[in-house]
């Protein structure tokens, strides 16, 4: 293999925004959990994006109707396209055959992002999940899009799932024309705005990825070099495991970028080269997510993640040391690099209080030397985050569920709602307040409150609030088991009844949540008020001995010896007592 093109870039410095606001993915297949879920998870990252649950009811439409597409990052309208006849519900990221999609944006070569296009990547996901009944629908529907109205997004890591199996696709724009022998622009080459590749996760096995392309080298069907449209549409043979577009290397060819061995193409290596932003800020949190499920084979990837040595490439998945259950994919999520060399609580930028966050921007340089704030799974921009558990031993709509939460994944609760639900819970539907609008009951800005507030006083606070959301999930975690048969008996009897007990049963869950969560609030607010830590025992607060209403003297920690330290070299001989 040969690279003809390099990123044109002398310094690792220089960044796509998508890659320093985005998101992370996890693709657990069957085989490699505990009850035989598949899951996707998804935190979608971004400093301008509300925390709120998307819902697309199921529909039928007359013929020639059309269907207006906004861009999902800019609420800009592109266009419009053929609607189907028949749509089917969707609740956030999953519809009602269990079939979930997510993404991650890695841009890759910035031109060849085609402006021809009319389908981004935010409707590519969700015009398909109003389409599809199984992953491998879902596949082709996507595909049968961006070849029809263009693909206007930059690349894209897709993650698609069902009950049965589970996907992860890449996907990147044809912006750069090919040209004909004469230089001219060769439109009958030029036809397909968009080249990817999908492949099935094997069964047993995790994948992830977070802002970095990830597919490199690939099978090609039949050992064939391309394959045709033909081809693309024998993705429901059972026996399929890669399907591609069918110039996903001779387009490489045409414009420059490749001249190897078909055998050796890798897409990654081709469209969206890894390079130390890639590693360190995006297959840094891929690789986190795998230590926690297999440490001893990930631990030599560490130099790789760090961007040390991106030759050391760590695989595209890993199979887990244990089965995993819903507990554990919530725990993926939920990481700052503890116990590695990029642990955000060690070093001085964490403050008094070990806070494992840093404000933007990430990239910053001090007397001439470029510096760096690590990027975790777990970050304060998320809008919305969640866990697609398909489940194939109940009727689809009681199988699937979107375990949803709102804000930073770490201090957020999953709360289930199922995938046949037709009623938003108010408290995360789509309305209740906006990022330039507070709501009193939307569930988005309750948890912003409980997550800023902890930023302050992180290492204290952080003890108050992980017991909460554990006894929570924990809770939901066990009605879902003991409610999901009595559901499915329901729903096999009479469907609308069985819709209106999960219907009950996700409301429910989320006004608990809120109810809990506001509870907390007031909570930490009144221990944590002016820097005090009021004394409590059994979750009461301590009087004086003489007045209920007045407090016990309440506990002023020091703060720890090496910021004092930093004080006294900053202001020591100001400060210093005489």
């Amino acid at each position: 293999m040969k690279k003809i093109f390099l990123i044109a870039s002398a310094c690792f410095f220089i960044f796509s925004q998508n890659k320093l606001n985005a998101c992370t993915n996890f693709i657990v297949t069957k085989g490699a959990s505990k009850d035989g879920s598949t899951f996707i998870s998804y935190a979608a990252d971004s400093h301008t994006l509300y925390g709120e649950l998307y819902h697309w009811k199921a529909g039928t439409h007359p013929a020639g109707t059309m269907l207006d597409i906004y861009e999902w990052d800019s609420g800009r309208k592109l266009g419009q396209i053929k609607q189907a006849s028949v749509t089917y519900n969707v609740v956030g990221n999953i519809n009602e055959h269990q079939v979930a999609i997510s993404e991650t944006t890695y841009g890759g070569l910035d031109y060849l992002k085609d402006k021809r296009g009319i389908i981004d990547y935010g409707s590519l996901i969700y015009i398909t999940l109003q389409r599809a009944k199984t992953a491998r629908e879902a596949i082709k529907i996507m595909s049968e899009l961006v070849a029809e109205y263009g693909y206007c997004s930059g690349g894209e890591s897709f993650s698609i799932s069902d009950a049965n199996e589970a996907w992860i696709m890449e996907m990147i724009g044809k912006g750069k024309p090919i040209l004909d022998k004469k230089g001219a622009v060769d439109n009958k080459a030029w036809t397909l705005s968009s080249v990817w590749v999908a492949l099935r996760v094997p069964d047993g096995y995790v994948s992830g990825h977070a802002n970095q392309a990830r597919i490199t080298t690939f099978p090609l069907a039949n050992g064939k070099t391309s394959i045709t449209t033909k081809d693309i549409a024998k993705i429901f043979n059972p026996n399929v495991e890669v399907v591609y577009t069918p110039d996903v290397i001779s387009y490489a060819k045409a414009i420059g970028l490749y001249d190897g061995k078909d055998a050796d193409f890798s897409f990654s290596d081709i469209y969206a080269p890894v390079d130390f932003g890639g590693a360190r800020f995006c297959e840094s949190r891929v690789w986190s997510g795998f230590m926690k499920i297999n440490p001893d084979e990930m631990a030599k990837y560490e130099d790789y993640a760090r961007g040390d040595n991106l030759k050391n490439r760590m695989p595209l998945w890993i199979k887990p040391n244990r089965k995993l259950d819903v507990k554990d994919v919530f725990a993926m999520m939920r990481d700052h690099f503890q116990g590695t060399s990029m642990d955000m609580t060690k070093d001085v930028g964490a403050g008094p209080f070990t806070c494992p966050y840093r404000w933007r921007p990430m990239t910053w340089d001090y007397q001439g030397v470029n510096y760096i704030h690590e990027r975790a799974i777990s970050t304060q921009q998320t809008g919305f985050s969640f866990i697609a558990q398909c489940r194939g031993k109940y009727p689809a709509p009681i199988g699937g569920i979107l375990w949803f939460g709102v804000d930073d994944s770490y201090t957020s609760v999953y709360m289930p709602m199922f995938c046949g639900i037709t009623k938003i819970p108010h408290y995360v539907s789509v309305g209740n307040g906006n990022m330039m609008t507070y709501s009193p009951t939307a569930a988005f800005w309750l948890f912003n409150q409980v997550s800023n507030f902890a930023y302050t006083r992180y290492k204290d606070m952080i003890l108050d609030i992980l017991p909460v959301q554990e006894e929570l999930e924990n809770n939901f975690i066990q009605l879902v088991e003991q409610q999901s048969e009595k559901f499915a008996k329901e729903y096999n009897a009479n469907k609308e009844a069985g819709i209106n007990a999960i219907n009950n049963f996700s409301g429910t869950a989320a006004a608990t949540t809120f109810t809990r969560w506001k509870d907390l609030y007031h909570f930490l607010l009144v221990k944590y008020i002016d820097g005090n830590i009021k004394k409590e025992e059994n979750g009461k607060f301590l009087n004086n001995g003489n007045n209920d209403v007045i407090p016990a003297a309440p506990n002023q920690p020091r703060y720890p010896d090496w910021y004092y330290k930093l004080i006294i070299d900053d202001a020591g001989e100001n400060i210093r007592a005489k």
